[in-house]
This record gives structure tokens, C-alpha cells and sequence, in this order.
């Protein structure tokens, strides 16, 4: 009996044995399985990304390098890439990117150009590459839905549609899109056009635009968050995950359709038809975009935007594009000065955030300039001054607050003198001065060239010429005989920027002015006689330097008065007393001004 019991209790522990590894195993097991659930719901999803590409080798490398500074595993993006109709060279760039980063992503699939010409760029009807008859908006969306199908065919959690000339400059913008869980969701783009951007808040019965009160709270950041808007385009997110997703198309239109034929229209209402709504996120800046071109216009108008927006972005801290990929081979026209002997960038040493932007811009436009310090008000002392003979024009006082010259406006004078005794010291014939602070317009270069050659033509002999100013009485003013773009200037203030020829620079060394000095942008429209103040022109004579202005302005003021982050180097500095007795010690300095040492 003891025997059998032996052999029950032995049993029994072999049993206990093996079922506790067993459930051990069994936890583990599940421990396991649960691990593996938890990673997968963790891992991003999938992201297919549609990119079409028509006549875009202006905008690639732009678009391209924000595309890789995405924040997202590029294993879990999918690219679906076609480009068709090229007048311009987008397939070779293209196939340079893919080429480069072919092994970066979970797949590409990519077809170019099928041509069965050379010169099959243009579609049926097509009277220029930014004319969109019926027949491309039909190919654009017929291409819009074959990438939808495609996205839904890899299983892909979300789809993106990006414009090759929209430019996601926050790495984080998949990330804010997907946790927004809305069927159809676009971040809100900026653009150099102050009302555009890549949604409607509301359409008409017809199709059209609609305004509505809630438009430029949205636009312009006064009211944050995700909003349903009636239509969105360009760029925007579709989770294929949900339910209603699978009633979204692009093609073809929805049944018994009537409304303008336009590619993005006809998405927004077929969003409509299949009831889903649209919304748009504007949470942080998320991007930038070109406004659309006009069938008048050409690529070249575009490449011309492109640049402009390079440099709009470049005016705000933290705002700029990135710079073009490093993947695609840019090929740059040299630097050169734009026809003129000479080009001057005035700067002070201690303003180099204004020094970095201007040098940027300069090499975004092509142009090779010589940067001059220029002389600081802050680092004026009496003996400087008393040796080069500075002295006030008794007469001057500030126009709107009674005050003497501050020696910021001393400074910016001289900076401005310094130069023109350069230009006849040197010998140059026509010189273009830029001062730090210019904010450049739209196809400044091909305006500038326009200009220079109509004053030529126009044989009036210019001394002067501004191309960017404050016109005081610009009803007084009026055009130069037989143009379009000149004018002859009235009391103007400001010197951000100014062409001026060696004739003109001798005439304002004539007058010896440091011995009554006035502010240099009071000086100038004394010197061509038509300043205000008559006590103070008497002190010159003779008063003919020959000035002209540009009409339109090709520069503008970084930031205006009152504006914020303005900054003035000339008003909002020590006054200086007005002909003062000279000093007891007088040390001459012949390289530039005493430096007082001053913590930055």
C-alpha cells in the first residue's frame, strides 16, 4: 500500500513539473505574442506618397530636400512617381533623385517621359505649359486616381498627395497630419501671395470660391486648430484605413456633374457626393507653396516665384527653405555684377544675422557684391569726427522731432560718403548700393536689367537712381517721357538702395558736406532740388545732380516702423551735440573710427 502511494506521489510531482513548464512556457509564449502585437501597433504606418512632375526642374531640388528631412521611417513610405510632358529637363533631375535614393525607401515605382516625339510636350488643345485645357485635367486626375489605386493595392495606411512646387519645411508634418484621425486632412501652406493658400472654407453653387468670415482667421493664425473647409488641394493626407475612404475618387467626376472642369474641383465635390469632409491644420507653419501661374504666363514667371519665395522665407527667423538636395546636380548661372563697375552691401559688424541674410540673397540672385562695413555710430568719438571736419548744417533739425543728427545718421552718412569717394577714386562708371535691410521684389534681376537699359536709352543722363525708397510727394511726381518704369522723384527718404554714377558721386563730394552735414537721405533730394526746407538748400549749390526713380520699387524695407523685429541703427541712437567745441585731445585715426570696446 505504501508502494502505490509512493507511486501516485511521484506521478503527481512529475506532473506538477512538467504542467508548471508547461504554463511557464505558455506565459512566455503569450508574454510574447503580446510583445509582438504591442511593436506592430507601435510601428508608423504605411505611407504611400503620389508625386507628379510636369516642367518642375526649378522647384525638385527644393521640394526633394524637404522630402528627405522628413521625420518618418522611409521604410514605411512608398513612392509613387510619374512625370509626362516636360518642356524642361524634371525627368533628368528626377531620375538623378531616384537613382540616389532608390534604397532609402520601401519601394518607388516611377515611370518618365513615354514621348512618341522630341517636341511631345504639350497635350491636345494645349496652347503653353501653363495653359490646362480639359484634356490635361483629365490626365491629372485619371493619374491622381491610378495613384489612389495604387496605395490601396500596397495596403497602405495613409496616402499623401504632395505638389512638387509645395515645400514641407516641418519634419514633423506626417506625424501631425496622422494624429489628427480625420478621413481627408492637408496642413495649411503659405504662400507669397498674402490670401493664397491651399484651402477654401467655402464654395459657391457653381464650384467657385467662396469668402467667409472665418478665411484669414485660419490664414493668418488667429484661430489654431483643425477646420472643416469645403475645399482643400496641393498637399493633403487620406487615411484608407477608415470605412469611407473607399467612396473617395478622382476619377471620373461624380455622376450628373456640371461644374467647372477643374481637377481640384471636381475632387472637393466628389469629397461631397461621397460625404467626406475635408479639413485643414494649422497648428505651426507647415509649409510653403507657389501661387498658380495664368495661361499668359510662362515657366520662366514660376522660376521667378521660386526665387522670390527663397528669399521671402529668408526674412523671418527659423523660416528659411532648405537647401536644394545634395542628390540633385543644380547647375547655377556665375555671379556676376549686373552690368554696373561695382556693388556695394552696407553692413555693420555687429548686425550679422543681417550680414548672413543679405550675403544668401545676394547668392540667390547671382550677384557678386563687396561688403562694406559700415561705419557705426556707436564707435564715433569727438576726435574722429573733429578730424574729418564734421560739423551740422546749423540750420537742420529733425523734421518731425525738433532734434539734432543722431550719430547713427551720422554713421549711415558716412558710410555712404566713404563710398563715393571710392567710386571716383576707383574709376567706376555706374555703382548699385544696397543697404542691409532691403527686402527684394519679384524678378528683381530681369527688372534691374530693364531699367538700366531704358535709362540708357533714354539718354537723360541719371546721376541717381532709386530702386528702393520712401516717396513723400509721389503726386507730385510724374513719369519719365515715353516709359513705364521711370519716374522723376520728389522729396523721398531713405537710401536702402540707389544706383549712382561717378558723375553723380563727384557732384556729392563737391559740395563738401561733412562741414554741414544733414541726414544723407535729406541730402540726396537737396542735391537734385527737391527738398522742402529752403534754409537748408541754400547751403548747396549747385543743385543738379539728374535723379530718377524706378516705378514700381524693386526693393522694400525688411520690416517697417512698428512692425515687429524692427530695428533702426540710425533714430534710436545717442544725439549728438550740434557743432560741438572740438575736443582737447586730438588723436587721428586714418583707418576708421576709434573702437570703443562694448560687450556684445
Amino acid at each position: 500500500m505504501k508502494c502505490v502511494h509512493l507511486i501516485y506521489f511521484l506521478f503527481f510531482q512529475v506532473l506538477s513539473v512538467f504542467t508548471g513548464e508547461s504554463k511557464g512556457l505558455q506565459e512566455r509564449s503569450d508574454a510574447s505574442a503580446n510583445s509582438f502585437h504591442q511593436e506592430v501597433l507601435n510601428r508608423p504606418p504605411t505611407i504611400a506618397i503620389v508625386i507628379l512632375v510636369r516642367n518642375k526642374a526649378h522647384t525638385l531640388p527644393t521640394f526633394f530636400s524637404c522630402l528627405e528631412k522628413l521625420r518618418y521611417p522611409t521604410d514605411r513610405i512608398s513612392l509613387w512617381v510619374r512625370t509626362d510632358h516636360n518642356a524642361d529637363h524634371s525627368s533628368q533631375l528626377l531620375k538623378q533623385w531616384i537613382n540616389a535614393m532608390s534604397g532609402h525607401y520601401h519601394s518607388i515605382d516611377v515611370t518618365y517621359d513615354k514621348r512618341k516625339h522630341e517636341d511631345d510636350t504639350a497635350f491636345e488643345g494645349e496652347t503653353g505649359p501653363t495653359h490646362w485645357p480639359n484634356s490635361r485635367i483629365t490626365h491629372v486626375l485619371k493619374l491622381r486616381q491610378k495613384g489612389l489605386e495604387y496605395a490601396r493595392k500596397i495596403w497602405a495606411d495613409f496616402v499623401l498627395y504632395v505638389d512638387v512646387d509645395n515645400f514641407l519645411v516641418n519634419p514633423d508634418i506626417l506625424h501631425d497630419l496622422i494624429t489628427q484621425r480625420r478621413t481627408i486632412v492637408g496642413p495649411m501652406l503659405n504662400s507669397t501671395v498674402d490670401y493664397y493658400s491651399n484651402f477654401w472654407c467655402a464654395m459657391t453653387e457653381k464650384g467657385f470660391y467662396a469668402r467667409t468670415e472665418d478665411y484669414y482667421p485660419i490664414l493668418y493664425w488667429r484661430k489654431l486648430g483643425s477646420f472643416p473647409v469645403a475645399m482643400l488641394h496641393s498637399t493633403f493626407l487620406i487615411d484608407l484605413r477608415r470605412d469611407e475612404s473607399t467612396k473617395i475618387q478622382f476619377y471620373p467626376p461624380p455622376p450628373g456633374y456640371t461644374g467647372p472642369y477643374d481637377d481640384i474641383i471636381i475632387f472637393a465635390i466628389a469629397c461631397q457626393y461621397a460625404g467626406v469632409p475635408m479639413h485643414v491644420l494649422n497648428g505651426k507653419l507647415y509649409g510653403y507653396m507657389l501661387s498658380p501661374l495664368d495661361e499668359m504666363q510662362t515657366i520662366e514667371t514660376e522660376v521667378e516665384r521660386m526665387q522670390h519665395l527663397r528669399l521671402e522665407c529668408m526674412l523671418e527667423d527659423n523660416r528659411e527653405l532648405p537647401e536644394p538636395s545634395s542628390h540633385i546636380e543644380v547647375d547655377l548661372p556665375p555671379k556676376d555684377k549686373a552690368g554696373f563697375s561695382q556693388i556695394y552691401m552696407i553692413n555693420l559688424l555687429r548686425r550679422p544675422e543681417r550680414r548672413e541674410r543679405m550675403l544668401k540673397s545676394l547668392e540667390e540672385l547671382r550677384l557678386q557684391a563687396k561688403i562694406f562695413d559700415a561705419v557705426d555710430g556707436k564707435q564715433l568719438n569727438d576726435t574722429y569726427l573733429f578730424n574729418l571736419g564734421v560739423e551740422m548744417l546749423p540750420e537742420y533739425r529733425d523734421p518731425y522731432s525738433g532734434r539734432s543728427m543722431t550719430l547713427g545718421e551720422i554713421g549711415c552718412f558716412l558710410s555712404h560718403y566713404f563710398i563715393w569717394e571710392e567710386i571716383v577714386k576707383e574709376g567706376y562708371e555706374t555703382v548699385l548700393v544696397l543697404e542691409d535691410d532691403v527686402r527684394f521684389d519679384r524678378g528683381f534681376r530681369r527688372r534691374l536689367d530693364s531699367v538700366m537699359d531704358e535709362v540708357k536709352r533714354s539718354q537723360v543722363g541719371a546721376e541717381l537712381i532709386y530702386i528702393g525708397r520712401k516717396a513723400l510727394k509721389y503726386k507730385e511726381e510724374s513719369f519719365l517721357e515715353e516709359s513705364d518704369q521711370l519716374v522723376w522723384p520728389h522729396y523721398t527718404y531713405w537710401t536702402l538702395a540707389y544706383i549712382i554714377t561717378q558723375s553723380g558721386a563727384k557732384k556729392l563730394l563737391d559740395q563738401k558736406p561733412l562741414g554741414k552735414m544733414v541726414p544723407v537721405d535729406e541730402y540726396l533730394p537737396i542735391m537734385f532740388d527737391k527738398h522742402t526746407m529752403d534754409e537748408w538748400k541754400l547751403a548747396f549749390e549747385p543743385r543738379n545732380l539728374v535723379s530718377l526713380s524706378v516705378y514700381p520699387l524693386l526693393v522694400y524695407p525688411m520690416k517697417y516702423t512698428g512692425e515687429p523685429g524692427y530695428i533702426t541703427d540710425t533714430e534710436d541712437s545717442e544725439v549728438t551735440l550740434q557743432n560741438a567745441d572740438p575736443p582737447e585731445v586730438r588723436e587721428f585715426t586714418p583707418q576708421g573710427p576709434e573702437i570703443v570696446k562694448e560687450e556684445l
